[in-house]
């Protein structure tokens, strides 16, 4: 986007004009009439914004629905509460479904000049759920009283926010108007805001000041710490501030149902939010339904308690391996089993730790030959027809084929099953040594036991490691499982206690060429295959170490040049590039791709798409076909059997 006609004119393709519902009046949710009949609620046209969000339903293909209803689903733990601010998706600027196009959605408007100045524009008499006013104030203050301070962000502000080193030049213009500008271009902004988990630019400042030392009396501060049970006013301050962890009722929101549950709980209950800035094409305003209810249950239980009905609209904790079951139990439980499309890399991936404690591992790991060998080890077209009944794509962890980037041989760039080349180049490396059970021995002596580690949530994991075990035994290397609690996972990734784990690859394997490349350098402490030094570029250098291979330095390098880069041309030659590196240097192993996601629907749930993407990003799952507008009615007529198994037929 260029220009704020640019951004409005978008808007308009999701956003449908404001006249209708101007003309014919707003209308009540029946849930809301009570409060608003006792004066505990303002009546609607008082709590929405003088210009709300109008929704255009017919552009998503969506009818106009009916209120009430209480939608329930089930995740396996307390911090699953999160998943509401990723389905509800409020966002400043979101993502349109199917062209993955920016529009603004909290904000009026936005105006963009050469990547470098971006102007935002609220909407006037828009209000926290709580019904206090939401303006630039909220933006000043996590500017300056929370991304500055050196209490509550001692590592600065967001990486997000920061162009080689420099923060932005905040404006407040007026209480609806704020600036954001950098002498070099920022493309990464806005998508940065339109994320599954976004970068909030904001805080409820009238909620959080009351805990802040910079507003709140030092003797009353104090009291609150201790009745709050922190160490200090900037913990009790960040405990409070989970905007995304969405665990704390009294933090006032912007998503379209509020949390009312404290955790730890086994039922975890979002109600609408009353002040919510979408309406429909009548008046109507947003959520239909009236509450979401989050059933927590052991993650194996999930299947079968949807499969039994207890859920209305499930994908979260489901797999592909679980699909015959399901469709077994649609006549008995009054569901349908949708199958969507997903967009990682790789379906799955393991993930070498260059960044081992071990050093004997550590370098072998940071060896290329040796990650060659082990992905040219692996039958990719064993585990397809195994886990995925051949349904899959093969290949390693790079983008899919519907990504204009994408280019012949990048998926099959040492990932084809050749285990006697695999066994050459573990000659090579010096890897000549084998005990009894012909285990290759280690330059120290011990044998090569690999022990994977996963974050213990699905069988499916472990299914496909017992099949490249059996691959790797063949050519010495011994494989070993250890399912683990996910933050405890993680927490030992981050150590380097980890020599390899298995999840997830590329979250997005639709990229384009204005598309941001840092998952394919070290950006992020999350990329399980160099997470110090994703930690070293997250925190500008204050933790972690700086990548020391030359190839990952050099797509550091050509992550900032795209940064810098002035056309879509120069883009995609960075792009090109840095593609071409990722896939001969194999740092992740992908083993497949394009593997489809059972999406469980309710038959008197309407409005969710019968085929879909479910990404985490750009989608946020659930998030970008807009659960505000799904709504309870009659049960709808059973989808023809050619269209719910349409995904098959279009999976590459």
């Amino acid at each position: 986007m260029t220009g704020v006609v640019t951004a409005f004119l978008a808007a308009l393709l999701w956003f449908a004009p404001a006249a209708p519902a101007a003309a014919t009046g707003y209308v009540e949710p029946p849930a809301l009439a009570e409060d608003v009949a006792a004066g505990r609620l303002p009546p609607i046209a008082e709590r929405l914004p003088r210009e709300p969000a109008v929704v255009d339903l017919a552009a998503a293909g969506q009818e106009p629905g009916q209120y009430g209803g209480v939608l329930p689903m089930i995740m396996g733990r307390d911090k699953d509460t999160r998943q509401m601010v990723v389905y509800g998706y409020a966002r400043l600027v979101g993502y349109r479904p199917k062209t993955f196009e920016l529009v603004p959605d909290i904000l009026k408007a936005v105006e963009v000049e050469d990547d470098r100045v971006f102007t935002f524009t609220l909407r006037e008499g828009h209000r926290w759920s709580d019904g206090a006013p939401f303006t630039t104030e909220d933006f000043r203050y996590f500017w300056e009283d929370v991304a500055n301070d050196e209490h509550l962000s001692p590592t600065g502000p967001p990486s997000e926010l920061m162009v080689d080193g420099e923060k932005p030049k905040v404006e407040i213009l007026s209480p609806t108007v704020v600036r954001y500008s950098w002498s070099r271009p920022n493309p990464e902004f806005l998508p940065a805001l339109a994320g599954a988990r976004p970068l909030y630019l904001y805080r409820p400042a009238h909620y959080l000041k009351k805990v802040h030392a910079r507003y709140c009396e030092p003797a009353e501060l104090e009291k609150l710490v201790k009745d709050g049970h922190q160490r200090n006013w900037a913990a009790l301050h960040n405990k409070l501030d989970n905007m995304y962890k969405f665990d704390n009722p009294a933090l006032p929101t912007l998503q379209p149902w509020m949390v009312v549950t404290e955790p730890p709980s086994d039922r975890f209950v979002y109600r609408r939010n009353p002040y919510y800035h979408r309406v429909d094409p009548e008046g109507r305003q947003l959520p239909y339904i009236d509450e979401v209810d989050f059933q927590i249950a052991a993650p194996g239980l999930i299947p079968a308690k949807t499969g039994a009905g207890e859920s209305a609209l499930q994908a979260r904790y489901l797999s592909f391996d679980d699909y015959t079951f399901l469709r077994q139990s649609e006549t008995r439980s009054g569901y349908e089993t949708y199958l969507w499309r997903t967009a990682y890399g790789a379906h799955l991936a393991l993930y070498p730790n260059l960044n081992a404690e071990d050093p004997v591992w550590r370098e072998l790991m940071r060896d290329t030959r040796f990650r060659h060998a082990l992905s040219l080890a692996i039958n990719r077209h064993e585990i397809n027809e195994v886990n995925y009944f051949g349904l899959a794509l093969d290949g390693n962890d790079t983008v899919l084929p519907g990504s204009p980037l994408y280019r012949d041989g990048l998926r099959e760039r040492w990932a084809t099953y050749d285990p006697a080349k695999a066994d050459a180049l573990l000659d090579e490396i010096g890897l000549t040594g084998r005990d009894g059970r012909g285990v290759r021995l280690l330059p120290d002596g011990r044998p090569a036991e690999i022990v994977v580690e996963t974050a213990g949530e699905s069988s499916e994991q472990t299914d496909v490691l017992e099949l490249v075990h059996d691959s790797w035994m063949a050519v010495g290397i011994k494989l070993y499982s250890r399912p683990i609690q996910r933050t405890v996972f993680r927490n030992r990734v981050f150590a380097g206690k980890t020599l390899m784990s298995i999840s997830k690859g590329l979250e997005n394997g639709l990229p384009t060429a204005d598309t941001s490349p840092q998952e394919f350098a070290p950006t992020d402490q999350n990329q399980y295959m160099w997470p110090k030094w994703g930690q070293y570029y997250q925190t500008g250098g204050k933790a972690g170490a700086p990548p020391d291979l030359p190839e990952a330095q050099r797509l550091m390098e050509l992550y900032r040049s795209w940064r810098h880069a002035g056309s879509r041309d120069e883009r995609t030659r960075i792009w090109g590039e840095m593609l071409g590196i990722w896939s001969e240097q194999t740092y992740t192993i992908g083993l497949v791709a394009g593997v489809l996601q059972p999406v469980v629907v309710d038959l008197e749930l309407h409005n969710v798409p019968v085929q879909g993407v479910y990404a985490w990003d750009p989608g946020a799952h659930f998030g970008i076909y807009r659960p505000d507008t799904f709504f309870f009615g009659p049960a709808r007529p059973r989808t023809p059997e050619s269209v719910l198994t349409a995904a098959v037929r279009s999976r590459r």
